[in-house]
């Protein structure tokens, strides 16, 4: 069976199947910063910051659907001058981080604002094989929202 990754509009995607998919304990191990509990409020708050990128930068985080299910969520977020790509998937998901790290890089590569992708990964992720091989090199550990990352940097021109 083919199994067909799409992105879409976090609009498109039932606020309850997020607060579901971001309350759950597996999805927040290596989220320093989810610090909160999703509610109906905090799923609106969310979508329309995400939503804000979109009509700010013309790109920001998509719901991503596996054969027309929600998986989880992930994109590029203009940080200053950068992209950063950031996945959040479901944990019955995460063995497709690759495939969809992969397709959305191909979406970077055509896009002429994006010289390059930003990735921060806390420093609980400890298996960073895939990014590796995709490219990316270690930038420096940062300071973002009070909490510390791994930086690395994939060039997509």
């Amino acid at each position: 069976m083919k199994h067909s990754i799409t992105f879409a509009r976090l609009t498109e995607v039932d606020p309850a199947e997020i607060i579901a998919h971001m309350s759950d304990p597996r999805v927040g191990e290596h989220m320093p910063l989810l610090t909160f509990e999703w509610d109906e409020a905090a799923v609106a708050s969310f979508v329309a910051a995400k939503e804000e990128c979109w009509r700010r930068d013309g790109l920001g985080h998509w719901a991503i659907f596996l054969n027309g299910k929600y998986v989880g969520w992930g994109g590029f977020q203009k940080e200053g001058d950068e992209w950063d790509f950031g996945l959040v998937l479901k944990p019955n998901s995460f063995g497709l981080g690759t495939r969809i790290s992969k397709k959305a890089i191909e979406f970077a590569t055509t896009d002429k604002r994006i010289p390059f992708v930003t990735f921060l990964l806390p420093p609980s992720r400890k298996n960073l094989g895939a990014l590796k091989r995709l490219g990316a090199i270690f930038v420096a550990e940062i300071d973002y929202g009070g909490a510390t990352f791994l930086k690395y940097r994939l060039n997509t021109e």
